[in-house]
């Protein structure tokens, strides 16, 4: 999830002392306050060695804290030419946002090859495998990858994936990524960040519903809108609060709302493209299942391809 702040709460997070940022002790307890509770090898690596026939599986590096258990994969289209445009989409940059994974693997499964004699596309569906097992926002190391997408990241994950898009040696001409915004944003997430930060915890709503965050510098509305369009046939659509706000930014359209992608470091603000976007489907809502989020995931994709095929 991504957000600005607004008001100030009292909670304060069990590990460090208020006011003082973190040093490699807290960081310590807090990684030992983590645990496992998912496989990665079981429910991701599966899905994409299942893929083999029909896709180029890659293996772009792995993860330091234990090579074997987290390499890194992308799928590319076979049909790759390089006068094709280049379409991006990535999830799990945030490893507990469930949809992003399992949405990416499955629009690579059913409707990938729908769009392959148009675009080269290129999946990375679980940038930080680390974080799907322990179902964490942030990296061992308490870094979030999706503040991290710059020239000497401190962040694993962003630094190879970011070297893989490099070495496609060739444009991106647009890029999905995949996210939630979960209940845990609120309860877990934020409160450890301002306390990572120290930093007073600053209170905010989690919105029932999707949105997108497009790009301030090019925000790309009849793009974003396309997406909506396609989202909104799978689950409803996140309404603007009393201020016409979403997680305290201008909703500049329907379930719409944008962010200075390489100030901020996002992920989808690694290149240059013209069109991107980012997702936040909202798992916790009582009127979706699992199902509904990863459809809606893939209904973002296909969304965005639909629109880019009418503008080429």
């Amino acid at each position: 999830m991504l957000r600005m702040e607004t008001m100030q709460n009292s909670f304060q997070y069990p590990i460090g002392t208020p006011g003082q940022k973190w040093t490699d002790k807290e960081v310590q307890q807090w990684r030992e306050s983590t645990s496992v509770k998912r496989l990665y090898s079981e429910d991701v690596l599966p899905k994409i060695d299942a893929l083999r026939d029909t896709l180029e599986v890659v293996q772009y590096g792995a993860l330091s804290y234990d090579e074997q258990r987290f390499p890194l994969f992308a799928l590319k289209t076979k049909t790759w030419d390089p006068k094709k445009p280049t379409i991006l989409v990535t999830g799990g940059v945030h490893g507990y946002e469930t949809s992003g994974v399992h949405g990416a693997l499955q629009f690579a499964k059913e409707n990938i090859h729908s769009y392959e004699d148009i675009f080269n596309i290129v999946v990375a569906p679980c940038v930080s495998p680390w974080g799907y097992e322990t179902i964490n926002r942030w990296n061992p190391n308490a870094v979030d990858p999706n503040r991290s997408f710059y020239k000497g990241s401190p962040a694993e994950e962003s630094a190879n994936v970011m070297a893989f898009v490099e070495s496609l040696d060739t444009e991106v001409w647009a890029h999905v990524d995949l996210h939630e915004t979960t209940d845990t944003d609120e309860s877990e997430f934020r409160p450890a960040l301002a306390a990572r930060d120290g930093l007073d915890y600053i209170e905010d709503n989690v919105p029932d519903g999707f949105y997108l965050v497009g790009n301030t510098e090019k925000p790309a509305e009849a793009f974003q809108k396309s997406i909506i369009g396609y989202v909104e046939k799978v689950t409803h659509i996140a309404p603007a609060d009393s201020k016409g706000k979403i997680i305290g930014s201008d909703v500049v359209q329907h379930g719409v709302i944008n962010y200075p992608l390489k100030k901020l470091s996002l992920c989808t603000g690694m290149t240059d493209c013209d069109y991107s976007t980012t997702t936040e489907v909202y798992p916790d809502s009582p009127k979706v299942t699992d199902k509904e989020c990863n459809d809606a995931q893939v209904a973002a994709v296909v969304g965005a391809l639909e629109y880019l095929k009418q503008v080429l």
